[in-house]
């Protein structure tokens, strides 16, 4: 009883002080939009991963749909190149599969200078760079960007 008759005059000093200050109101609104903020970025990010993914198998059924002589460098680039495009996940994911695209294809025995060429290639892509430089002159125009 005595606690409660020194807590509630206490209790009443602080929501009047509360109330007229706005501060307390900022505090909540701030943390609210932090956390908004960084829901917001996170589904961003994973909404560009996941695109960014789908643009890197439809580079890569191109290229094997295209089944053309020396194009291989220009669909490692052109997937890249859409991916990154996708902000900051699809440059991620860009980077993840490319990488682990060309680990195994190391490790099913494919040579270190293949390599190193599509990584420039996939390097080149996610850069913005011109993917004239990798396109073969007779490659399908479907297939041209």
């Amino acid at each position: 009883m005595k606690l409660t008759l020194i807590l509630l005059p206490l209790f009443v000093v602080l929501l009047a002080v509360t109330q007229s200050s706005s501060e307390p109101q900022n505090f909540f609104r701030r943390s609210y939009n932090a956390v908004r903020n960084r829901a917001r970025n996170g589904y961003n990010f994973a909404r560009g991963a996941a695109q960014g993914t789908n643009d890197m198998f439809r580079a890569y059924r191109d290229m094997r749909e295209a089944n053309h002589i020396n194009s291989d460098r220009y669909f490692h680039a052109r997937g890249n190149q859409d991916a990154a495009s996708r902000g900051s996940g699809g440059r991620w994911a860009a980077t993840v599969i490319s990488n682990a695209r060309e680990l195994t294809d190391q490790l099913r025995g494919g040579s270190a200078a293949d390599s190193a060429r599509d990584q420039e290639a996939n390097r080149w892509g996610r850069n913005g760079g011109d993917l004239n430089r990798f396109r073969p002159n007779a490659l399908p125009q479907q297939y041209r960007k």
